[in-house]
């Protein structure tokens, strides 16, 4: 009875919204995820509820940025809506490219949605996406492999050298347990969201307060050496071919002993239904180096309607559902507690059942309000974001740049060739968009 209520008041926006108008089929362009795939196993009840249909566009990350990229530049309309992050949100908002979606009523509760995320998705006020899920970083590990080896996990932030030596120590290729997985995979929200708060570690940054690239610096020489060394020596074969769901998939069958990630797949390793290492996952800080700032990345996942959608209004009632704070319940009674959407809204940490299903809540809460976008770097900088340059041409730059690093992980150039093209390449960008002469 309590699920039906949840649903029923759930849906209340939407049938209002919905009242007198005609069922449409929307196109929803989005990643392959393991919050997204819940999203779409139940967006049945939104249909049942609305009588829309969902033409589901499902993308690897990649993929899915240069599509909707194009798709929203060029004013194509071919999705009602896009799934973009906390980087695209601010930027495509201010150039008229996304609708506003400050009109949801009362009953969406905006003021819940925690602050960080609610600025994070905004232009001059107003929303342009809205959160199913965000994250900040943290070091999962392996209890059991801890226990063994005679280590003592963390209690406060360490440095990339002492994490270095934890990670050999735990190391067991011939047992297929390696030391370590870290994202190898090309791409600014790839690789980039891995190196990008290891470059801050290490004292570097992307640009000067001239907007001077900055990418052949000591600071990123000693971070990309020490990353390339690392996996290397601890990582699973094939590392370079590695993103976030290659990483998750290892960790969750017990083949990493130490991983630095997004707590937002906490919700997927502490899953007995998914993970093989549940019961024996534990988690401390991202590290730092000569650091501690911008060492813990911050970022959300949202939902958006592009301003070349012909269904707007039932786009809307869309994302009104899928972000509301009955959603989360539904997913909670539905998939358990512990596959909650994670790090939109303060009523999910409020909520006791999330509080005894997630061990990590507190923590990951914690990690979110305390990452901050306009103070990443140990030397000032005209940016903000922590792992990515809130400016239109990051996203080609960060993906040269991964291309680059992924190509030395892989043994295919070496860091200072790597870093040198990467410092050409941003340059010459960051002359032709008109920062520098």
């Amino acid at each position: 009875m309590r699920l039906k209520t949840t649903l029923l008041a759930a849906s209340a926006l939407a049938l209002v919204a919905a009242a007198g108008a005609s069922a449409e089929e929307l196109t929803i362009a989005t990643v392959n995820n393991s919050d997204m795939i819940i999203m779409q196993e139940l967006s049945d009840r939104f249909t049942a509820e609305t009588g829309h249909t969902l033409n589901w566009v499902v993308l690897e990350e990649n993929v899915l940025r240069q599509r909707v990229t194009t798709d929203i530049a060029t004013n194509g309309g071919s999705f009602d809506i896009v799934t973009i992050g906390a980087y695209e949100a601010p930027i495509w908002g201010a150039q008229g490219w996304l609708n506003s979606l400050d009109d949801f009523g009362d009953d969406y509760d905006y003021e819940d949605i925690l602050e960080p995320v609610r600025n994070g998705l905004s232009v001059d006020g107003s929303l342009y996406a809205v959160p199913f899920y965000a994250e900040s970083s943290f070091t999962f590990y392996r209890t059991d492999l801890f226990e063994a080896a005679g280590i003592e996990a963390p209690t406060e932030q360490i440095t990339y050298d002492e994490f270095a030596e934890i990670v050999a120590a735990v190391h067991d290729p011939d047992n297929d347990v390696f030391g370590t997985c870290q994202r190898g995979k090309a791409g600014w929200g790839e690789n980039m969201a891995f190196v990008g708060p290891m470059v801050n570690a290490f004292g570097g940054q992307w640009f000067d307060m001239d907007w001077n690239p900055t990418i052949d610096s000591p600071e990123w020489h000693a971070a990309i050496t020490y990353y390339v060394d690392l996996m290397n020596a601890y990582g699973p074969p094939g590392a370079s071919s590695n993103g976030h769901n290659e990483n998750r998939a290892l960790f969750a069958d017990g083949r990493c002993a130490t991983w630095i990630d997004a707590t937002s797949a906490a919700g997927y390793i502490y899953n007995p239904d998914e993970s093989s290492v549940a019961d024996v996952t534990g988690f401390f800080q991202a590290p730092r180096q000569v650091t501690d700032k911008g060492t813990g990345w911050f970022w959300a996942w949202a939902l958006a309607v592009p301003s070349s959608s012909q269904k707007v209004d039932a786009a809307k009632e869309f994302l009104a559902w899928a972000t509301s704070k009955d959603y989360v319940e539904l997913v909670g009674e539905t998939k358990g507690w512990v596959a909650a959407p994670p790090g939109t809204r303060a009523s999910t940490y409020a909520n006791p059942a999330y509080e005894e299903a997630a061990p990590f809540a507190g923590t990951v809460l914690n990690s979110i309000l305390a990452a901050n976008p306009a103070d990443p770097t140990l030397n000032p900088v005209p940016y903000t974001g922590v792992q990515f340059v809130a400016i239109p041409e990051f996203q080609g730059i960060g993906n040269f740049v991964g291309q680059q690093i992924a190509a030395a992980l892989a043994g295919q150039t070496t860091v200072d060739e790597a870093l040198a093209a990467s410092q050409q390449m941003a340059v010459r960008e960051m002359t032709r968009a008109g920062y520098i002469d």
